[in-house]
């Protein structure tokens, strides 16, 4: 390989013909701060592949938006869906679940799956989980409040999420230990070079999580309410009903979903308000400024770094990059989120910016369905902690987990 001297970066290696790539994301130093190599490579080559696993990654915000909106690209697997076969014995449990996925389907069946949740999940009136979220962020910071400091994570990121989306599903909160062990082990085959005991581990913990999923469904048949189980169960489209397996793997998905990246979120946000210096009485003084600040922490440190599409047809990009059926692309949502090109300064954490277009929670048809609830709850418990605890500052360097193209601290320790 024809390296270019990168003597700020070492462990970045790039050849400038070929427009390729060495990066290893389990690296240290890019685990603790992907930005850097971000800075370089929007300078350097925006669209480069990535050897380390094998596609063509594009890092500029506007090709990003652009790619996650054409539909000769999408989620689903041409032909097999899930690359199934003798080799993937071992993940039969996990495969089942995926293969009825919203998130990995396209049209027509996406469109019905989402449809039937979108309602169920409209019709909970988000903005009404507001006086929960405040309650719960309070119940929290009491418990830890007379302790002079505390690592954020388990003790108030994590349970916020995980109990707001298990009470909307009406999945009893006190087995929420039990829900996060199970989807950190489903979401740990999204990871690069997951090896055959993490496979395994996915595996048990799908057929697990599944047999947990349909005993309450047959419960919630038996005796209906109105969480978002029971809705689900009803929800109807053109006479179309959720079938138990997409039940199931949609209840699965939203636990998983609905606090995977809020957990993530919610530690960074933190980190990186501690780190600016700016005064948090002002960031949250209103409900406008609130919502900026949200955003902005959604974009200067977001907690999904890369979301991939397959492409459907052969298809010519330009500037010499050619994909072939069945090729997957990264997008790389973080590096867009700081690309030089769409934003000014975009390595300062400005709240308020005028040119806030931040690609987190994605873009086109699998945008992010629980976008609102997500914003909803760090508005909300952000502002919660900041009021309660105006002193709060960071203990000790904010350590970020392993855990490439998810974005989150395994270690926020904060004292007061």
């Amino acid at each position: 390989m024809n390296d270019s001297a990168n003597p700020t970066l070492p462990y970045l290696s790039f050849d400038a013909r070929t427009r390729r790539v060495r990066l290893d994301p389990h690296e240290p130093a890019f685990v603790q701060n992907p930005y850097a190599a971000y800075g370089w490579l929007h300078i350097h080559c925006p669209a480069f592949f990535w050897e380390d696993y094998g596609f063509w990654c594009f890092a500029g915000h506007d090709e990003i938006n652009r790619l996650l909106r054409d539909r000769r690209f999408g989620r689903e697997k041409p032909a097999d869906g899930l690359g199934g076969g003798a080799d993937r014995a071992h993940l039969a449990d996990f495969d089942r679940v995926e293969r009825h996925s919203m998130l990995e389907l396209e049209p027509p069946a996406h469109t019905r799956l989402r449809t039937l949740v979108n309602r169920a999940f409209v019709s909970r009136q988000v903005e009404r989980l507001r006086p929960r979220i405040e309650e719960l962020a309070n119940e929290l910071i009491d418990g830890f409040e007379g302790d002079g400091d505390v690592n954020l994570m388990p003790a108030f990121a994590t349970p916020i999420p995980v109990v707001v989306i298990a009470e909307m599903l009406g999945v009893p909160a006190e087995n929420a230990p039990q829900l996060l062990d199970w989807s950190h082990r489903m979401v740990a085959m999204d990871m690069h070079g997951q090896r055959r005991e993490t496979q395994e581990s996915a595996n048990r913990a799908a057929a697990e999580f599944s047999a947990y999923i349909r005993d309450y469904a047959n419960q919630c048949r038996r005796k209906p309410g109105d969480d978002l189980l029971s809705l689900l169960i009803a929800a109807e489209e053109d006479g179309a009903k959720l079938s138990e397996d997409e039940l199931v793997t949609t209840a699965i998905l939203l636990l998983n979903a609905g606090h995977e990246a809020t957990v993530n979120q919610t530690g960074n946000a933190v980190k990186t308000i501690l780190e600016s210096g700016r005064d948090p009485k002002a960031l949250f003084a209103t409900p406008e400024s609130t919502a900026a600040t949200v955003e902005e922490c959604l974009r200067y440190d977001a907690p999904l770094h890369m979301f991939t599409r397959y492409a459907y047809d052969g298809i010519d990009l330009g500037d010499g990059i050619s994909i072939r059926p069945g090729e997957r692309i990264g997008l790389i949502l973080g590096a867009g989120n700081r690309d030089p090109r769409s934003f000014d300064e975009p390595d300062r954490f400005l709240p308020g910016r005028a040119d806030q277009k931040n690609v987190s929670f994605g873009a086109g048809i699998h945008f992010c369905i629980g976008a609102p609830l997500a914003r909803l709850e760090m508005q909300v418990s952000l502002k919660t902690l900041f009021t309660r605890l105006p002193g709060i500052r960071l203990a000790e360097t904010p350590l970020y987990r392993d855990t490439y193209h998810f974005h989150g601290l395994e270690r926020l320790r904060l004292e007061w």
